[in-house]
């Protein structure tokens, strides 16, 4: 296997990875633990996804250089998906989480309340990330760098 496939697979399974693990198991499953409240819940997935994103955006820049490093030989499907899980991690990192803080910060944290459209657009996202992750992973594994 070329060397920048195995990188692109590598971080494309690893980032798939955390973003199952965190997004889609310790997220919801923490509000689930005994004595956490919804305000302990959120304030504990403000940190979490934080440096989750740090890490992604770490991810999704050496995505981007893979894909300039392999220019010549870019097949469109493994860099279209490249682009757009950034564009996604941009959106979703850089909008809705900002003002899913923001919102929070504001106090407009209780039991009561219904998830926000903002929440459920990140859960949305997520979802589409994952399954760009998991393409970009087996575009990569086919070993033609994207």
């Amino acid at each position: 296997m070329d060397a920048v496939p195995a990188v692109q697979a590598a971080i494309a399974f690893v980032w798939l990875g955390m973003v199952l693990g965190i997004s889609f198991l310790e997220a919801p499953l923490k509000f689930r633990a005994p004595g956490v409240t919804v305000a302990l819940g959120v304030g504990i997935g403000r940190l979490v996804f934080r440096a989750l994103n740090i890490v992604e955006a770490v991810f999704a820049l050496v995505l981007l250089v893979t894909v300039a490093i392999a220019l010549p030989a870019v097949p469109w499907p493994g860099t279209a998906a490249i682009a757009a899980v950034t564009v996604v991690l941009a959106i979703g990192a850089g909008v809705l989480r900002r003002r899913m803080d923001a919102r929070v910060l504001r106090g407009n944290v209780s039991d009561g309340q219904p998830r926000h459209a903002l929440h459920i657009g990140y859960v949305v996202l997520e979802c589409v990330k994952a399954v760009l992750l998991l393409a970009i992973g087996i575009i990569a594994l086919l070993g033609r760098p994207m």
